[in-house]
């Protein structure tokens, strides 16, 4: 969820959540846990539902918090945006126009996973 729209609401068996400390894994009955975010990739891993197969989808996400309680895994980013809809071309763009080190951080991030081969 970013402040302007929620991305997911579907059952996760596996989350890989890039920390302001490091990478994060979360599985289902993780302990109670709020977390700063970093910038880099979330990859979110589904269960199979009755709408059909499970899969993975990974984001490019910066700043805001991850929560786990109750086994409800909630993110809040400031920033985030779908890999499948990043272009080498467009981040590649936004890395050059950046202001801040964090609009080039997340630009970075970005870059590194539409170009092939990076990434998660």
């Amino acid at each position: 969820m970013t402040p302007t729209a929620a991305l997911v609401d579907d059952a996760v068996v596996y989350a890989s959540v890039p920390a302001s400390d490091g990478l994060m894994g979360f599985l289902p009955g993780r302990a109670p846990i709020l977390a700063r975010l970093g910038t880099g990739e979330l990859k979110l891993d589904f269960a199979d539902t009755e709408k059909g197969a499970g899969g993975s989808r990974v984001f490019v996400v910066s700043g805001g918090i991850v929560r786990m309680e109750a086994d409800k895994m909630t993110i809040l980013a400031e920033q985030a945006v779908a890999t499948e809809n990043i272009s080498p071309s467009t981040a590649e763009s936004d890395l050059r126009s950046a202001k801040t080190p964090a609009e080039t951080e997340f630009a970075r991030a970005k870059l590194k996973a539409a170009k092939p081969g990076g990434g998660i």
